[in-house]
């Protein structure tokens, strides 16, 4: 019956553990992702006092049927491409990269990988594209070829 008790308090106490640690990263990773965010207004201003920045949209090529405006200056890579090939985007010099999902999604995802491979100057935009034409700011046509 000890030795019992003795596992039932083992197992309670791995899962506790468990638990907590799952719980510390996540809130970690939340406070590293908001850390990650650029606001619109920051961004406008970068892109306004000419920094030298990498902007990227990370949109699916049928998004782009539907939402066929961009920021000015910013170059699009195919969100599996960047996952796969994270050398697309400049570890050396600040990266910005927005997508039109919900919830960043895409942008997020993307964020992570390149943080994961020790990318340090990369940056979302909070919001995506949506947000950026609610502040106004200024969006051209997409008229770069592309295939489905």
């Amino acid at each position: 019956m000890g030795a019992v008790l003795n596992l039932t308090c083992f197992v309670v106490l791995v899962i506790s553990l468990t638990t907590i640690s799952w719980k510390r990263l996540s809130r970690d990773r939340r406070s590293t992702m908001g850390q990650r965010a650029i606001a619109p207004e920051q961004l406008y201003s970068l892109l306004s006092s000419h920094q030298d920045v990498a902007l990227f949209y990370v949109r699916q090529t049928l998004d782009l049927l539907a939402h066929s405006e961009v920021v000015p200056g910013a170059r699009r890579i195919p969100p599996a491409e960047v996952l796969t090939v994270p050398g697309l985007i400049p570890k050396d010099k600040e990266a910005i990269v927005y997508c039109t999902c919900p919830g960043d999604r895409t942008s997020r995802a993307i964020v992570r990988r390149a943080l994961d491979l020790r990318f340090f100057k990369i940056k979302f935009l909070q919001g995506g594209l949506e947000a950026w034409k609610a502040k106004g700011y200024p969006v051209e046509l997409y008229r770069e070829v592309f295939h489905l």
